[in-house]
């Protein structure tokens, strides 16, 4: 009875021996399978890249081609024709003056002087004819007359000639401010109103003033109508600044606005633009291969079954592809899906499409 037992309990020993073997070992193995992490992969390529940076601002009237106009005289306002922001077309009446009083006595004047002259002329040519004048006389005579056709018309081209004038569009255009009101009287070449010719506006923006460094003249810029339809339209940058804009505090840099867009804005329109730098090469990697660590920013490529980590700085930051710079090897893969899950030097297993 006692042997009987002993060998039970040798048997039940046995057996336990035999399954903390099985579960030991099963153990290892599901550990195993865990170290190995399953990921995806893809190859990193050398690419071009822009920086791109942005800017608010308005489109105003170029400065280049906006006029104000003006009169060589001083008057009177009776009739205002348009207001200011109106679309006016070539030739079109913009309001209505009566010349100033004393222009109208100096055009009197010369008036007056012409008849005087040409009736002097007449009478020294009879009295040459008569051999009563000198020849001196009457190349003065006619001097004088010369230059009394000549005060008149400049009195003329003054607005004395006329009891009213009007002033008209000198082109296509806007009106873009009116400077005086119905019933005031106007000194000389004093400004009646602004006039913007069409076609003529340019985008003036704001950019942060770190980013001046970057730009330069003709760079591509990117434009959108704030309130408008969202759809963009391409420009040149065409003045960058050195000082900063005291009200803003941001540099300002003018762009060009195509004249397809510039049909469908208006002047004060509120835009925000996007500048596009100079371009430069770096690796262009799927934006899940990238992470950061109290280290700074790294990937993984795939180095004969393991993980490899590689420190990289990330360039350009936007989009599902990123640009990096850092010694990548351009036969080695990237680990994309399941870079989070490993470190360096780990095992790792690649997913098979």
């Amino acid at each position: 009875m006692k042997q009987t037992l002993l060998a039970r309990c040798a048997a039940l020993a046995a057996a336990a021996f035999l399954l903390a073997a099985c579960d030991k070992g099963g153990g290892a193995s599901s550990g195993d399978a865990k170290s190995v992490a399953l990921v995806t992969t893809a190859m990193p390529v050398q690419q071009r890249f822009h920086d791109n940076v942005a800017a608010w601002g308005s489109a105003v009237a170029d400065p280049h081609h906006a006029r104000a106009i003006s009169l060589a005289h001083g008057g009177q306002v009776v009739a205002l024709k348009v207001s200011a922001g109106q679309t006016v077309k070539r030739g079109q009446a913009l309001l209505t003056i009566t010349p100033d009083p004393a222009a109208r006595n100096a055009y009197r004047q010369a008036q007056t002087a012409l008849i005087l002259a040409r009736g002097e002329l007449r009478r020294t040519e009879q009295m040459a004819a008569q051999h009563l004048a000198t020849r001196s006389q009457l190349a003065t005579a006619r001097k004088a007359l010369a230059d009394a056709q000549a005060a008149l018309q400049a009195q003329r081209a003054l607005g004395g000639g006329a009891a009213q004038e009007t002033v008209a569009a000198p082109d296509d255009g806007v009106v873009t401010t009116l400077s005086v009101a119905l019933g005031e009287r106007f000194a000389a070449n004093a400004p009646l109103l602004g006039f913007m010719p069409a076609h003529a506006l340019i985008a003036a923006l704001g950019v942060q003033p770190g980013a001046g460094r970057q730009l330069r003249v003709g760079m591509p810029v990117q434009l959108r109508d704030v309130y408008g339809d969202g759809k963009a339209f391409e420009g040149r940058l065409s003045m960058v600044g050195r000082a900063i804009d005291p009200q803003t505090h941001l540099l300002p840099v003018q762009a060009d606005i195509p004249v397809a867009a510039d049909a469908t804005l208006v002047a004060g329109a509120a835009l925000q633009a996007s500048i596009q730098s100079d371009g430069y090469r770096a690796w262009a990697v799927p934006r899940g291969a990238v992470l950061h660590d109290g280290k700074g920013d790294y990937l993984y490529q795939l180095d004969h079954g393991k993980a490899h980590r590689v420190d990289v700085q990330l360039r350009q930051p936007a989009g599902d592809t990123v640009g990096v710079l850092g010694k990548l090897d351009a036969r080695l893969p990237v680990i994309v899906q399941g870079a989070y899950e490993v470190d360096d030097g780990d095992a790792v297993r690649e997913s098979k499409p």
